[in-house]
């Protein structure tokens, strides 16, 4: 059998994603000593598109964690979002509405301010580990074991933290009751190398179907179509990407377009919605995807995520440096009740917005549903403070 490396920390976390940092980094700042473990290398880590909007609460944690000043130096401060139907347009004014707005900057770049931050602090990050496995949960002395070039490695600590997203070890070894809804859709996604034609979030519901119209930065245009679940890359040719954009977000009548540029990056991701219940299991908790995936409509993911840890971070440092465990033991039931709000506008927003179908009837009822949003102060007020946290 081949020597084990074997060694102790107080916090093992799986993932080097958002939630799996900024856990380590605030775990840091309590005095708290952790090892990140993550599947990928560095590289791919970094480079992985994902989520593009931190909203006003998430970005305030970064800040007050002292890992906000690439937000601020160049994200890109949005203060209302443009609604699209029936070929007319109307913003809602977010930051009137509420005193707060968005900020786009992209997941990639949070993490790699966290990756920094954590490897400037002398944090332990261990890249391209492949699967992990989580052991004794509901032990005293839980652990993560994983391979790297034929030498099995050990760690056992104080407390687990999955934050390995939606089909890492942390699922599978808390075995919660998964709460799922599977929407008969996907989001077809580009990055394009073209200067966005708008200043501001575009969402469109047309008859045809969904479309997001977003950015990146200044020069990278970030959109979305809504397409059956079945289609796949090959049938989307560019100039079909480019014409089916420009009809769904059509004003007037008339056929708008994006600016176009070299389509770099593509994608087809399924929409659903999932959370497992309860969040904890022993001496594991989860935390990001891990623990619940929303849609994309809603632009709550990596939010999500920050605030898990935020919650889960100073319970985990109650409980090793004073005893505490309160926090600790209901880190679950709190976590839940703001997940399931987000879930809900999540759910909300892709059931206004999509097409489900020729249905009249409901077709009708989202025309109707978004002329109420748009038509009533309460109603855009609404919408405004669940879009900006």
């Amino acid at each position: 059998m081949s020597e084990v490396v074997a060694e102790r920390t107080q916090v093992a976390i799986l993932g080097a994603g958002p939630a799996g940092l900024l856990l380590s980094h605030l775990l840091h700042q309590e005095g708290i000593d952790s090892v990140v473990v993550e599947a990928r290398d560095q590289e791919y880590v970094q480079a992985r598109v994902r989520a593009g909007v931190v909203e006003h609460g998430a970005a305030d944690i970064l800040r007050d964690a002292g890992v906000g000043e690439g937000l601020d130096r160049d994200g890109i401060p949005h203060e209302g979002i443009e609604l699209r139907f029936d070929g007319e347009s109307h913003r809602i004014p977010m930051s009137d509405l509420t005193g707060r707005h968005i900020t786009v900057y992209g997941q990639q770049k949070v993490v790699r301010d966290l990756t920094e931050r954590r490897l400037a602090d002398g944090g332990k990050i261990r890249f391209a580990c492949g699967p992990a496995q989580i052991h004794d949960v509901d032990g005293d002395e839980p652990s993560v074991t994983y391979t790297v070039d034929g030498r099995r490695h050990r760690i056992v600590a104080d407390f687990v933290a999955g934050c390995d997203g939606a089909h890492g070890s942390g699922r599978t070894a808390l075995g919660a009751t998964p709460v799922e809804k599977v929407y008969p859709f996907a989001w077809l996604g580009i990055l394009a190398r073209a200067a966005p034609r708008i200043e501001e979030l575009v969402y469109a519901n047309h008859e045809r179907g969904f479309a997001l119209y977003s950015m990146r930065s200044a020069e990278v245009s970030r959109l979305y179509l809504q397409v059956p679940a079945s289609d796949r890359l090959e049938d989307w040719p560019d100039e079909r990407i480019w014409s089916e954009l420009a009809v769904r977000f059509s004003l007037g009548g008339e056929p708008w377009e994006p600016t176009r540029g070299e389509i770099f990056e593509r994608s087809i991701a399924p929409l659903h919605s999932y959370v497992g219940e309860p969040l904890q299991r022993g001496r594991l908790f989860l935390a990001g995807d891990a623990a619940h995936i929303v849609p994309p409509t809603g632009a709550k993911g990596m939010n999500l995520a920050i605030r898990d840890v935020s919650i889960l971070a100073p319970a985990l440092a109650a409980q090793l440096r004073h005893g505490y465990e309160h926090d600790l033991r209901s880190y679950s039931a709190r976590t839940l009740d703001h997940v399931w709000r987000v879930e809900y506008f999540s759910w909300w927003m892709t059931t206004m917005l999509h097409r489900f179908g020729e249905d009249a009837f409901n077709r009708r009822v989202q025309i109707a549903q978004l002329r109420s949003v748009v038509g009533s102060r309460a109603h855009s007020t609404a919408l405004a403070e669940a879009y900006v946290g």
